[in-house]
């Protein structure tokens, strides 16, 4: 074991968790000099082999850890813009859908997405853990991370469901058995118009027993200020909300009807509505503030390596992190009553917040059996969500005033009335992985190289969500009139909360889903010219069996109910679990690959990869009968499907990876064309095809691209990085959803409603951008006795279209930001300053009317700050 005079020292400092006490430390701002001018060797396990990044055909971006460190990065929204041909569709940290070459369709709300939503086509990776969650990315802080890799293009042979676009990987620091090490890293920022950011964390490595036994851990806490502001507000109900007819105040009246007190003599349907004399009004008086959205990542990772001889070793790794975040991470341009608001402003009247914690336990196992490697490779992952909106803005829809207002007209007995339109959700989820993977492999160096594995993963969903917007008087009696009656679950449903709900509950999802895969896969490399030309052929078999059961249930229907609870109209809710969903599908997804190394440091190679994704099913299969109540003019019956199959891509790649003047310059890069079939697409058009949202296959899309990336290591002291990315997609067909006849419903464009629900034939895919670059220059000089560094960076995507299909689609404006810092670093001490958003631009970075408001997530405003590292 390796003495350091410092370990005492800087032990007591991470022990002591004291902020104050570290404020002097942060991640190094400049490592020692390579004694070359060779660029980096970056090495990857993207094929489940340890090889050179340069090595491996097929499309991969790293980020090790010095340049996270460099690029002042710890989380996904830091990191991903420097990541052309990744985008994501997100509504806060942890709330986002990861896509990788614009292979994207219609992203709808958070809340309920998991529970409804499609599976992800992109996996995201802890190690060897799957963490994907639909419609929440998971937000691995990235301490103490040795590299982050994304793996683009289908992966399905490998990494199976899920990483059906690509794969996103953190890959964590193993303990070190011979080297006692560790650093203190510390941080402050403020961010322009917003609170300021503190952060510190720390990591140890100890080996116990000298080449035997080592442990590491790091613990971190990243606090991150707010910069949207809650501003006063009061929503009081319009004529023109859409559904003020179910108050059933007349303001005009047919032809030979007089209007009087809001009604129409004679029992005339009026022909307009406005809102009833009385109606409350709310405001947001108790919630107004300045930078409502502070987000908070606490976390602590051991890990212990134990060596039992040379071919055998095994490393268990506990992980638990905690997110908290508060208020939103969007701003409206508008109230819903079109008033323009201010800068970073919304209107809120409801608290909103998401506390989103996950813990994962891991155990690898590597080891030999004669000349072949083995590696099991375990983990068990909970990840719980607690989450809460605002949404009252939906009491401008279609529907809410249904729960809100009563009219004398369809409910005797009872007048013009409405209530208050304060609506909100709160949501509610557990999600469990557990994964179990064995494989066998041979050696590097063999000419013929095969690795094979076996692959089992139970994968469920739990997930509670209440919308909360029914404020009409709870019915307790069979006599109440004016009343809707509590809501409860389906009897015999398999549910975690059997409870009736809250007198405000109008509509309630408590579902379980989830799938058990298995999975036999191998892949074999054979040598036809050693290290000249390889060919590789892989497949894998898969089973998946995909399940779901509990309650679905609306208080549409439930109007004077009498005593609860309501188990919901038959048309608008659903007992899964009498349903018997379960479908199991299997098949096989291949590889095949060519690569050839004309000289020592160029490889060239062609890829064909097939990837898919699990089905699922939605909330049961309902109605909408347009028989007579047409939508321009076109008359059917649609039944939404109960289920969903898988999709899949097809990738055609051809790439090059090369060096040249002596490993100064890396050039890499590929063209590729991937069809992607049947595609799953999540529907909600109330107008067309019913008041729930439901997936379904349908549309074929193809995306053709070109992707590059150097590194130029111009003289010793700089270095200039850069990548970008190009994309052309487009819809390839434009079927027609059917009706229960059999028919193809074809509805006639009028303004926004209409058309094909898939969209038109050539439309692109959501959050594609047909360009995205990035470019810095890092320059590294000596001062005297002191390491010092100056960077500079930029980012930059084109324009974007926020949606597919018939639904609103905004068009969300280009946009470039530029990053900056520099720093000095003296033996084990490092400092530097940095800012981010230098121009303080307001990327618009995903826009969308999920919550029956024009919403846009935007990029962090302008932040400046300081960083300062002890590494012992």
């Amino acid at each position: 074991m390796n003495s350091n005079p410092r370990l005492t020292y800087a032990i007591a400092a991470i022990l002591s968790g004291n902020v104050a006490g570290l404020s002097y430390a942060a991640a190094p701002a400049a490592e020692a000099e390579s004694s070359s001018d060779s660029i980096q060797e970056i090495t990857v396990t993207a094929q489940r082999r340890t090889e050179n990044m340069q090595d491996v055909p097929i499309q991969i971006q790293a980020l090790t850890g010095e340049t996270l460190t460099q690029l002042n990065v710890s989380t996904f929204d830091d990191f991903v813009k420097y990541l052309p041909n990744v985008s994501s569709a997100s509504n806060g940290p942890g709330q986002g859908v990861i896509f990788m070459r614009g292979l994207a369709t219609s992203t709808l709300a958070t809340q309920g997405s998991s529970g409804i939503g499609s599976f992800p086509n992109v996996a995201v990776y802890l190690d060897d853990q799957s963490g994907q969650l639909p419609g929440r990315n998971l937000d691995v802080y990235a301490a103490d991370i040795e590299r982050i890799e994304v793996l683009e293009g289908p992966q399905g042979t490998l990494f199976g469901a899920g990483a059906q676009a690509g794969v996103l990987r953190y890959i964590t620091n193993k303990p070190k058995l011979d080297v006692s090490e560790g650093n203190v890293n510390a941080g402050f920022a403020y961010t322009s118009g917003g609170d300021h950011s503190s952060n510190a964390d720390a990591m140890i490595n100890l080996p116990l027993i000298p080449d035997t036994l080592a442990v590491r851990g790091v613990i971190y806490s990243d606090t991150r200020g707010g910069y949207i502001n809650n501003v006063p507000g009061t929503f009081t109900r319009l004529p023109t909300d859409i559904g003020i007819h179910y108050g059933g105040y007349a303001t005009g009246c047919p032809t030979g009807s007089t209007l009087a007190a809001g009604a129409c003599s004679g029992g005339a349907t009026p022909t307009a509505y406005g809102v009833p004399p009385g109606s409350p009004s709310i405001n947001n008086n108790n919630l107004v503030a300045n930078a409502i959205n502070p987000v908070t990542y606490k976390g602590i990772r051991v890990s212990a390596l134990y060596k039992f001889n040379e071919d055998w070793n095994a490393l268990l790794v506990q992980s638990y992190q905690q997110m908290e975040s508060q208020g939103v991470f969007f701003v409206t341009p508008q109230s819903s009553a079109g008033e323009v608001l201010p800068d970073l402003a919304v209107q809120l009247y409801n608290p909103s917040f998401n506390n989103d914690k996950f813990e994962n336990t891991a155990l690898t196992i590597n080891g030999r059996v004669g000349d072949l490697k083995v590696v099991y490779a375990g983990s068990y992952m909970v990840r719980n969500i607690d989450q809460a909106g605002d949404y009252t803005n939906y009491a401008r829809g279609v529907y809410a005033d249904y729960y809100q207002c009563t009219n004398p007209a369809t409910e005797p007995g009872t007048t013009s009335k409405c209530y208050s339109p304060l609506s909100s959700w709160r949501e509610t989820d557990t999600a469990t992985h557990n994964s179990q993977e064995l494989r066998l492999s041979t050696p590097d160096d063999w000419r013929m190289r095969a690795i094979g594995g076996l692959f089992w993963e139970d994968y469920k969903i739990a997930e509670n969500i209440d919308w909360m917007y029914k404020n009409l008087p709870a019915c307790t009696t069979a006599a109440d009139i004016g009343c809707l009656t509590n809501v409860g679950p389906a009897p015999g449903a398999d549910v975690r909360n059997p409870n009736i709900r809250n007198d405000n509950t109008s509509f309630f999802d408590d579902i379980t889903r989830g799938y058990t895969q298995k999975a036999v896969f191998g892949s074999v490399d054979f040598d036809i010219i050693p290290k000249v030309l390889t060919i590789t052929a892989g497949t894998r078999y898969y089973q998946i069996n995909t399940t779901a059961v509990g309650s679905s249930v609306s208080s549409f229907g439930c109007y004077a109910g009498g005593p609860p609870p309501c188990t919901g109209n038959v048309s608008f809710s659903n007992n899964l679990s009498a349903q018997n969903l379960n479908i199991t599908y299997k098949g096989f997804k291949s590889r095949g690959n060519i690569s050839w190394k004309p000289m020592e440091d160029v490889l060239l190679y062609y890829t064909w990869s097939q990837g898919f994704r699990p089905g699922g099913f939605n909330r049961g299969a309902h109605i909408a009968d347009h028989s007579v109540n047409t939508v321009n003019g076109a008359s059917y019956v649609y039944q939404s499907p109960s289920a969903y199959a898988p999709d899949t891509l097809v990738n055609n790649e051809i790439g090059w990876k090369t060096q040249w003047f002596d490993r100064r310059l890396e050039f890499n890069g590929a063209v590729y064309q991937e069809d992607w079939k049947d595609v799953q697409v999540q529907i909600f058009q109330s107008c067309c095809y019913g008041n729930l949202s439901f997936v379904t296959n349908g549309p074929n899309y193809r995306v053709r691209g070109l992707e590059t990336e150097f590194v130029a290591r111009v003289t010793h002291e700089l270095t200039v990085t850069g990548s970008a990315s190009w994309n052309s997609s487009n819809l390839t067909n434009a079927p027609s959803l059917l009706s229960t006849t059999g028919q193809p419903i074809i509805i006639p464009q009028v303004g926004t409603v209409g058309g094909s629900a898939f969209g038109q034939t050539g439309s692109p895919l959501a959050q594609s951008p047909p360009f995205q670059a990035s470019l810095r220059a890092r320059y590294e000089f000596a001062v005297g006795d002191y390491k010092a560094f100056w960077q500079i960076g930029g980012t930059h995507q084109a324009h974007s279209y926020s949606a597919t299909g018939n639904i609103t689609t905004y068009d969300q404006a280009s946009f470039s930001t530029y990053d900056a810092s520099m720093g000095v670093a003296k033996d084990a001490w490092a400092a530097q300053l940095y800012g981010q958003n230098l121009t303080n631009v307001r990327a618009n970075l995903f826009e969308n009317g999920n919550q029956f408001i024009t919403a846009e997530t935007i990029s962090r405003p302008r932040t400046a700050g300081v960083k300062f590292s002890y590494k012992f």
